[in-house]
């Protein structure tokens, strides 16, 4: 069921982010500005991510989950009616508060009902329902724009209510408390709980990976990108839904090998391949642009280079779809971790406000190769991080000699 809900979220979402900041251009804003419409979205769920896991505890899941889609989905069709730059920049920050609500409460329960072994594999279904949508999105998304840049907002809100009344109606209270309590260990205390997670060196590697992730894939990617495509390489806004679909339908086909990997290899060995993977498709992308500006716009091997890039990092992002977060479920330990998982969430959501808004700056004062490869240097050091961390899958093995 979360992920049939994750897929209503993604298919929405792919339709609507190549849109957003060249929708936000059309008020006559700057790159810059434009950015902001990303990282306001972002930056608010960073701030109430908290607040999203008190709800959680008070309120549970399923309420928390459906109500924070129809916050969303509400914001979405007032922001696709805005008339200024100033109203669409307010009502994305409330869908922000939406979305803190999602994701917090789908992640938390998802982490506690499965078993150590398991949890590449159940992180990598849950993520199947995001690239499924996320496939679907981009593609349909090209044709939505064609007809307005404000129909995407529209149609994204559908699919969130679609999903709201999924998370209603599907996911049985009784049903995940039966679950909840085969996993579950004792009850700790919260805090205490996360200052132990912060002295794991795991835990802070996973962390710096969904901050890097949050940062690249998630924010200076989807801002950098559309503009790219419009003004680097002149091209319709299309392309841009099309190269994004071309990253899900790579992340797609690898998601579930990868999160095999994940479970019977380790989570180090798979962030490695994601951090190398994102690496070379950024420098990549930092490549296509100085062939645009020494070839010209019409260049093929740009355009050939410009889709190998985005496929490279479809390989990144099925790897780390399930790494990281089976890193913070080994942590938690079956345990009630919601503020732990609060704070990775809040990881990403950081990288993602920061994200658009140094693309912004890069892309007015410098040029777009800039910003692909400062966000290509900037996986060196979680890379480092990543090789130095204490691989946290215990096999059978491992178990029954502590045992």
């Amino acid at each position: 069921m979360l992920a049939a809900i994750a897929f209503c979220v993604a298919l929405g979402f792919g339709i609507l982010i190549p849109a957003i900041p060249v929708f936000a251009r059309s008020f006559d804003v700057s790159a810059l500005e434009a950015s902001a419409v990303v990282s306001v979205f972002a930056l608010v769920r960073f701030i109430s991510s908290p607040i999203a896991g008190v709800l959680v505890n008070r309120a549970g899941e399923r309420a928390v989950l459906a109500s924070g889609l129809l916050i969303v989905a509400v914001s979405s069709v007032a922001a696709g009616l805005s008339q200024n730059f100033g109203e669409l920049i307010v009502l994305r920050g409330i869908g922000g508060l939406g979305s803190s609500m999602f994701t917090v409460s789908a992640m938390a329960l998802l982490l506690r009902v499965v078993d150590q072994d398991q949890r590449g594999r159940a992180s990598s279904v849950y993520q199947s329902g995001f690239l499924i949508g996320g496939v679907t999105g981009p593609a349909l998304g090209g044709l939505v724009v064609g007809i307005s840049l404000r129909a995407p907002f529209f149609v994204y809100a559908a699919c969130l209510s679609i999903a709201s009344v999924v998370a209603l109606i599907f996911l049985a209270n009784a049903r995940l408390h039966e679950l909840e309590a085969k996993v579950a260990g004792p009850e700790v205390d919260k805090m205490e709980k996360l200052k132990e997670a912060m002295a794991n060196p795991a835990y802070r590697a996973a962390v710096l990976v969904n901050l890097m992730s949050g940062f690249v894939t998630l924010g200076l990617r989807s801002t950098a990108i559309p503009l790219f495509v419009v003004e680097g390489m002149r091209r319709g806004p299309s392309l841009s839904g099309y190269g994004f679909l071309v990253a899900a339908v790579v992340q797609a086909v690898l998601l579930l090998p990868a999160g095999r990997y994940t479970d019977t290899t380790g989570r180090r060995r798979s962030m490695v391949i994601g951090c190398w993977a994102l690496f070379v498709g950024m420098g990549l992308l930092t490549v296509t642009d100085l062939l645009v500006n020494g070839l010209g716009h019409e260049a093929m091997s740009a355009l050939i280079l410009f889709f190998v890039a985005l496929a490279i990092q479809g390989v990144a992002g099925a790897f780390f779809a399930s790494a990281p977060s089976a890193v913070i479920g080994d942590v938690i330990g079956g345990q009630r971790g919601g503020i732990v998982v609060a704070a990775y969430q809040m990881a990403s959501d950081l990288g993602i406000v920061i994200g658009p808004l140094v693309a912004g700056v890069l892309i007015d004062a410098l040029d777009f190769d800039w910003a692909f490869a400062i966000a290509a240097l900037l996986v060196v050091p979680v890379l480092i991080a990543v090789h130095r961390m204490p691989e946290t899958l215990r096999t059978r093995t491992q178990t029954l000699a502590t045992a």
